[in-house]
């Protein structure tokens, strides 16, 4: 036997020109009515007060009146509903003949569970219990930014309190459950999951849409090609830069073109620093603890930017390593500080190769070789000089290998009155400045300038500990 469920509220007016029928309903079906707003409505007949909204909110209603019809043999299995007033419909899921005076059709009203910022506030009643995360309370007159200051989270900067609902919106922006486990963060080695990573971007200021790269980021964070336990005990500089290639990258926002290194966006400043504080809060990864670096960097609070794909006459980083057009990836970089490269003059490729690689030259210095990765970031002005040319992206990587090849008298100790250096026996050699495949370049920032910036990576790039590493983004 089936048994029927309707839900009404008495601020409808579909609802209320129905009532008349509820005591019929009650008579010949077995069936529940639920009130949203008045658990007097309709009168003359039993109604189970949903004010709360508990019961609107577990099936998803989304109109008003709503007719639910259920199996009852398997525990109330949903087979079918109805949304608003169709004679018809009504008569075919029932199996009564409706000869009241009422109109054919009519529409429905919309659920209170579709108020403005209900369903999150519901989200966090009735369908939090995924949220397995230990709950802080705030004392009476303390400062919520200054409690997460006190608690340790910060990373100097002030925090976005995570509060439960700015959780549970946080969650919305992906389709993992917030119990996945995506792994274990360094240096303590800490099970992250999808939860942890949605607590910190909300800390970060992030919005929901930028969850699926956050997560993409985190994950390649946890790669071993990307060494990021060794990231963080090295004295050296770098810290995680995150390049964003594909439609997401668009669809959310991201700067790729003037100061897209800068300041000013707010997805890549959250972004790059949600990872940066999955790192601190769920890894343990703090200044003075396994974080040793002497000096840092600024990017160490957040580096993150957009590839500019849009009119390029190159494939993009994410293509080049394999990745289609219409994915959206992530890649890691384990990066220094930005040098700049200034060039206006030069109209020729072979001139401004030898301004890049002049520059590349002195990366982390002038004698480390086959050590530190770089990328080169190539803005449109630049780019432009390479497409007159119809130079390839690889053309001018081959051209600036083959400028970066250099004489090993230069790079020995004591060459130039400088002690740093090589041993003596490369002296007679012929060194590249980067190992095979450690210069990569993308295309970014302003269309006026002919800037274009260098930065350089971790000391211990290549077999020795970091690579770029390159994930494709989910949802």
């Amino acid at each position: 036997m089936s048994q029927y469920v309707l839900v009404v509220k008495e601020d409808c007016e579909t609802c209320r020109l129905l009532a008349s029928l509820t005591k019929r309903l009650i008579d010949e079906l077995d069936i529940t009515i639920y009130s949203q707003d008045n658990p007097e409505f309709p009168a003359g007949v039993p109604v189970i007060d949903d004010t709360e909204l508990e019961y609107s909110f577990n099936h998803r209603l989304e109109t008003v009146p709503t007719l639910l019809k259920f199996e009852n043999e398997s525990g109330l299995t949903e087979l079918e509903r109805t949304e608003g007033w169709d004679r018809n419909e009504w008569q075919r899921l029932t199996g009564l003949n409706f000869l009241e005076d009422l109109p054919a059709f009519r529409p429905g009203c919309g659920s209170k569970t579709l108020d403005p910022g209900m369903l999150d506030q519901l989200a966090v009643k009735f369908g939090s219990a995924d949220l397995e995360a230990r709950r802080l309370a705030i004392e009476d007159g303390e400062d919520e930014i200054e409690a997460c200051y006190d608690r340790g989270w910060s990373d100097g900067l002030p925090l976005v309190p995570p509060t439960e609902l700015r959780v549970v919106k946080m969650l919305q922006g992906t389709r993992r459950a917030p119990s996945e486990i995506i792994g274990n963060v360094p240096p303590d080695y800490a099970p992250c999951s999808v939860l942890k990573v949605a607590v910190n971007a909300v800390m970060a200021g992030c919005k929901p849409e930028y969850m699926p790269v956050v997560l993409a980021a985190v994950e390649a964070a946890l790669l071993d090609e990307f060494c990021m336990h060794g990231l963080l005990a090295t004295t050296y500089f770098s810290g995680p830069m995150v390049v964003v290639n594909g439609p997401i990258s668009r669809a959310i926002g991201m700067n790729s073109k003037g100061n897209a290194l800068g300041q000013g966006n707010r997805a890549n400043a959250t972004i790059g620093r949600a990872l940066q504080l999955v790192i601190r809060n769920v890894g343990g990864g703090k200044p003075q603890g396994v974080d040793r670096a002497a000096l840092g960097n600024p990017g160490k609070y957040t580096f993150c930017f957009a590839e500019d794909e849009t009119n390029s006459c190159w494939d993009s980083y994410s293509v080049e390593k394999g990745f289609d057009s219409q994915d959206s990836a992530v890649t890691l970089f384990a990066a220094d500080g930005v040098q700049g490269i200034v060039d206006q003059k030069s109209r020729t490729p072979e001139s401004l190769c030898r301004s890049f690689a002049a520059g590349l030259r002195v990366a982390s210095h002038p004698k480390m070789v086959m050590a530190a990765d770089a990328f080169l970031v190539i803005t449109p002005e630049h780019e432009r000089v390479f497409r007159d040319a119809e130079w390839s992206k690889t053309r001018v990587k081959a051209e600036l290998e083959s400028l970066l090849q250099i004489d090993g008298a230069e790079l020995v100790m004591g060459a130039g009155g400088i002690a740093e250096g090589l041993p003596d026996k490369f002296a007679d050699k012929v060194v590249p400045k980067f190992r095979a495949g450690g210069l990569n370049i993308v295309r970014a920032g302003g269309g006026a300038g002919m800037f274009s910036a260098i930065i350089a990576g971790w000391g211990a790039s290549g077999s020795m500990g970091s690579v770029p590493v390159t994930v494709k983004v989910g949802h």
